[in-house]
């Protein structure tokens, strides 16, 4: 019981931390806080539930962000030579 109950407060410091470390990451130029936070949750989604459906849903909003080949548009046709 003890060893569970101090299992996750660690969890819970390291994701925190590293969700901190993202927060700052978004205003100090050259860290990627669209990584970092995410994998703080990640952290904190291995033992705490609300963790992983923000998670979940932080996903979903990425994937809606990245480009896909269906949402590109057609490229356009070769030029072909007039033949007289």
């Amino acid at each position: 019981m003890v060893f569970k109950t101090a299992k996750r407060v660690v969890i819970f410091v390291i994701g925190m931390t590293v969700i901190l470390v993202g927060v700052v990451a978004s205003v100090v130029p050259g860290l990627p806080a669209i990584v970092i936070v995410p994998v703080g949750l990640a952290i904190l989604a291995t033992e705490f539930a609300w963790a992983r459906v923000f998670l979940r849903k932080i996903k979903r909003k990425l994937q809606g962000l990245a480009p896909s080949s269906s949402n590109r548009p057609a490229s356009p046709p070769p030029d072909q030579e007039a033949s007289d």
